[in-house]
């Protein structure tokens, strides 16, 4: 394994306001019609030069931890390591009864993205260790690049943020396959995040919670071009929320035509 490192400028919890931005205040009513405090980036690349179009631009460009949406790069990062070897390699259960279903079993790449099975990418955590998991977040320009934990995972529990904004940035870079990584892994780690499609549109997307913010973000494909997005909201209600996240993102994404109506 070889890491090209170059230096990285860590920059404050909250960034400046990107330039070519666009607030939506209408988008106020979805968020309070399902009682959610957050906000969300959606960039409209089936146009040249659209500028993102954002409701809270404050809070859009603040890291929160990235919890699961973590996921994408942690695969590329385990796939890079040769700590995983493919989609079809399995990862036999501890046989520890876990609160989610879905994660009391073995498990595949493409079931631990779907499930979000968090046992998985603690070994995977374990197997590349924090100094070359230091390494790949520079090299990838991830949020504050910051794996410092004391106790738990470094991308829930630990100092690791991102905002909305660096997530729409990552995964644009993912999108072009432009990451710090084989094609091939950043083609595999993309057909693995499909959570929908039809005729002509595919939606790839993951979300993430760590107690107290939820992510959902991704982007829609059509023959003219994608449409990304990343929200985060508060969950104070705690699981009682997690639905959110893709109500709102979903409504929201309809008003302008990036999904197709039922």
């Amino acid at each position: 394994m070889k890491l090209n490192l170059f230096p990285l400028l860590l920059v404050s919890i909250v960034l400046p306001a990107f330039a070519a931005s666009e607030e939506r205040p209408e988008w106020s009513d979805v968020f309070e019609e399902h009682d959610a405090e957050g906000t969300i980036v959606v960039v409209d690349g089936r146009s040249d030069r659209q500028p993102a179009m954002v409701f809270d631009e404050e809070r859009a460009a603040t890291r929160f931890s990235p919890a699961s949406t973590f996921k994408i790069p942690h695969t590329l990062f385990a796939l890079d390591a040769g700590v995983v070897e493919d989609e079809f390699q399995v990862f036999e259960w501890d046989e520890v009864e876990r609160d989610f279903a879905g994660h009391n079993g073995d498990q595949d790449l493409r079931s631990a993205m779907r499930n979000s099975t968090v046992w998985v990418y603690q070994r995977f955590a374990e197997q590349i260790g924090a100094e070359n998991a230091q390494g790949y977040l520079e090299r990838s320009d991830y949020g504050n690049a910051d794996p410092t934990v004391e106790n738990g995972m470094y991308w829930i529990d630990g100092e690791l943020a991102i905002s909305a904004h660096e997530q729409i940035e990552f995964l644009q870079r993912l999108y072009r396959n432009e990451l710090p990584f084989s094609v091939e892994d950043q083609r595999l780690v993309k057909d693995l995040m499909v959570v929908e499609a039809g005729r002509d549109w595919i939606l790839r997307a993951k979300t993430g919670w760590d107690g107290s913010l939820g992510w959902w973000v991704g982007w829609v494909e059509w023959p003219t071009g994608p449409i990304f997005f990343a929200l985060n909201i508060d969950t104070p209600n705690r699981m009682a929320d997690l639905a959110k996240r893709e109500q709102i993102t979903r409504e929201i994404l309809l008003t302008i035509g990036a999904l197709p109506a039922s």
